[in-house]
């Protein structure tokens, strides 16, 4: 995140600064350098003008308050939840299921009551990959793994399949950036006994404005961030104005997390993106590195979606293993197991292959080098 204070550091050693009772000067306590003041004020101004930026951009606010809308009546009528008795998910389902299996822990469960609560979403995006391939593609997922257990392999089974919309808050804004880069180039030399390394120190300053459209959040507790951050993109460009059909044969799962409670996700991801697009334009250094960072952003609008996933469990050794699959684009993202004896017998059958290929090429080189 950007810096909203300004730490005054000597610009030869690093150290804090001071002024000094008694003193006219400020000064460094550790290399004793002394500064005038107007020539500190003159070195830090910048730094100041971006900490006051930043901290105006910690206080905008999105526009959540548009997010979604209220189901009508016969709307909600259409629409349950239920709590499962054993891990406490909550999900949303249409009318017509009477009896389904938690996508969460796997427990039976039957459902009692009549959906409420839910702020109705703007937008949906359909559900383009089926039931076969899903499991298709997770199998697939397994290839070239070699460090797979082999029983697992050979009898793994889809344990549990679940298509699931997934509440998700689309963040639309417009930054301003200004970032000041510390970039190096270094160049590494021998003089006599001595290896030298030469660093030169640029000070780079970006500044730009860019749009983002559609930045996902993910409004759900339950479901791993991470993973959701995984099975993006989604394409955009198929998502239709939402209607309670599209939940016809699959699971909803009901946010628990706001609109409001997503910005400071929306707003890190829109500063990382912004830096790392700046970023990208400091080039030819052998090393670059943030050093100062203002990101103001217009107050955007927010829209609420559902978007589809599919949720897939297996089972190796009594421990349940879940994969995930963007139900739009087919994109699968999991953890599996590793068999720990391969993965300590694997570089030592490469150290065997490559060995007598090690011996083969020697002595052909040596040769070849005699005759130059």
């Amino acid at each position: 995140m950007a810096n909203s204070s300004v730490s005054y550091k000597c610009p030869n050693c690093g150290a804090p600064l001071s002024f000094l009772p008694g003193k006219k000067t400020v000064t460094c306590e550790y290399c004793s350098t002394e500064f005038e003041v107007s020539a500190i004020e003159e070195l830090f101004r910048d730094k100041q003008e971006l900490a006051a930026r930043a901290a105006e951009a910690q206080e905008a606010k999105w526009e959540t308050d548009d997010a979604g809308s209220e189901w009508s009546s016969d709307e909600a009528k259409a629409l349950h939840a239920f709590t499962c008795s054993s891990c406490g998910a909550e999900i949303v389902c249409d009318e017509n299921t009477m009896a389904t299996e938690c996508v969460y822990c796997g427990n039976p469960t039957m459902i009692p009551k009549r959906f409420d609560g839910m702020l109705k979403p703007d937008f949906v995006i359909p559900f383009k990959k089926t039931k076969d391939e899903a499991v298709a593609a997770l199998k697939k997922f397994y290839e070239g793994r070699t460090l797979l257990p082999s029983d697992f392999t050979a009898n793994n089974r889809v344990e549990a399949i679940q298509a699931m919309y997934v509440p998700f808050w689309l963040f639309d804004s417009k930054v301003s950036a200004q970032v000041d880069f510390r970039a190096e180039k270094i160049r590494r030399y021998s003089s006599g006994d001595y290896n030298i390394t030469e660093t030169q120190v640029y000070k780079c300053r970006r500044e730009g404005t860019m749009s983002f459209s559609k930045i996902p959040v993910d409004g759900s507790k339950k479901m791993d961030d991470d993973y959701m951050d995984s099975i993006e993109p989604f394409d955009y460009g198929e998502m239709v104005k939402f209607s309670a059909a599209y939940f016809t044969g699959y699971l909803a799962d009901k946010y628990d997390m706001d609109a409001a409670a997503c910005t400071p996700r929306a707003n890190e991801r829109v500063e990382n993106s912004t830096i790392e697009v700046l970023k990208s334009t400091v080039q030819n250094y052998d090393a670059v590195q943030v050093e100062n960072a203002a990101v103001m952003k217009d107050v955007g609008k927010v829209s609420y979606a559902m978007v589809p996933v599919w949720i897939l469990t297996t089972r190796y050794n009594n421990k349940p293993y879940t994969f995930m699959m963007n139900g739009q684009t087919g994109k699968v993202v999991g953890s599996l197991p590793y068999d720990s004896m391969k993965a300590i017998l694997y570089p030592a059958l490469m150290s065997l292959v490559l060995l007598p290929v090690f011996y083969f090429i020697m002595p052909v080189i040596f040769m070849l080098l005699s005759t130059l």
